[in-house]
C-alpha cells in the first residue's frame, strides 16, 4: 500500500500534466492512493485535466487546494500530511513514469524492511520521450550514495519513494534545494538509501532547464546552501570550500559552455 503525492501550479502547462497522471494509472503495480496538492489558483486549463482525471482515475484521488502559491516544499510538507499511507512515492506533473516504476521499487522495500528512500536513474528528454538527451545515473549503495551527497545531489527527486514518518522526523522539506537538503538531513538521521540501477522515469529537460540553472542568483543561492549544509555538520571546509569553486564556475559560465558541462561531466 503507497501513496502517489504531486504538487501542480498554474505555471504547469495542460498537457505536461495529463500526460503526467496518466502514466500514473498505466503502472503494472497500481498506486493505493494519488494525492495532487493544488498550490495555488491554477489556470482554467489546469483545473479542466484535473476534473477530467477524477472521472477516470481508477484509484482513490485526494484533491489538496492550497489558497495561495506556496512553492514546491512547503506544498509537499503539507501533501504528505494527507498521504495515507507510509510509503510515499514523488512525482513532478511535468514528467513521466514508466510503467514498471512503483513495481520495482516496491519490490525493493519488500527485499529490504530497513530501506527508507529508494530512487532510480531517470532519463532527461526534451519534447518526446524518444528524444533522449541524457541519463542521469547515480550510485546504488548506501556507502557510496553517503559519498557522493558531499559533492552532488544523490538522489533524483522525481522518482523517489520514502518512508513518509522518516521524512517527518528529519524535518521535512525545507530551503534550496528542498530535496537535495533533505536527503542530507535524512541521512545524518540515519536513514537508509538505495538507488536502482535503471532508468524508471522520463524527466521532461531542455536548454531552457540548462539557462535557469545560471546566473548570478542562482550561484548565490547555491552558495548559501551550501553553508547550510556546512552549517548541518554534514560538510567538511574542504567540502565547503571545493563545492562552492565548482559550482560557482558551473553557475556562471555560458548557457552553451554549461549545457556541454551537463552533457559530458555530469550526465552519461
Amino acid at each position: 500500500m503507497f501513496s502517489v503525492l504531486l504538487s501542480v501550479y498554474w505555471g504547469e502547462l495542460p498537457q505536461f500534466l495529463c500526460l503526467a497522471l496518466e502514466s500514473l494509472l498505466n503502472q503494472t503495480l497500481l498506486p493505493s492512493e494519488i494525492v495532487l496538492v493544488k498550490d495555488g489558483k491554477l489556470t482554467p486549463e489546469l483545473d479542466s485535466v484535473i476534473q477530467d482525471f477524477q472521472h477516470k482515475c481508477t484509484v482513490p484521488l485526494k484533491i489538496v487546494p492550497l489558497s495561495e502559491n506556496s512553492g514546491l516544499g512547503a506544498a509537499l510538507n503539507i501533501g504528505l500530511k494527507h498521504c495515507s499511507y507510509e510509503l510515499v512515492a514523488r512525482m513532478d506533473t511535468d514528467d513521466i513514469a514508466k510503467p514498471n516504476r512503483f513495481e520495482r521499487q516496491m519490490e525493493q522495500f519488500r527485499l529490504y524492511p530497513d530501506l527508507d528512500i529508494c530512487s532510480s536513474w531517470i532519463e532527461e528528454f526534451d519534447g518526446d520521450i524518444n528524444n533522449i538527451l541524457s541519463v542521469k545515473k547515480l550510485p546504488e549503495t548506501h556507502e557510496e550514495i553517503i559519498r557522493y551527497a558531499h559533492t552532488r545531489c544523490p538522489i533524483n527527486h522525481p522518482a523517489v519513494m520514502y518512508r513518509k514518518q522518516k521524512v517527518f522526523e528529519a524535518g521535512g522539506y525545507e530551503g534550496f534545494p528542498e530535496d537535495y537538503r533533505l536527503w542530507i538531513k535524512m541521512i545524518l538521521h540515519g536513514c537508509r538509501f538505495y538507488n536502482i540501477q535503471e532508468s524508471l522515469l522520463y524527466f521532461r529537460f531542455s536548454v531552457a532547464t540548462i539557462k535557469r540553472r545560471g546566473g548570478w542568483k542562482y550561484a548565490v543561492s547555491d552558495i548559501r546552501s551550501q553553508i547550510g549544509f556546512y552549517q548541518l555538520g554534514f560538510l567538511s571546509v574542504f567540502d565547503l570550500c571545493y563545492n562552492i569553486a565548482v559550482r560557482s564556475f558551473v553557475r556562471l559560465v555560458p548557457t552553451n559552455a554549461r549545457l556541454y558541462i551537463y552533457k559530458n561531466f555530469m550526465r552519461r
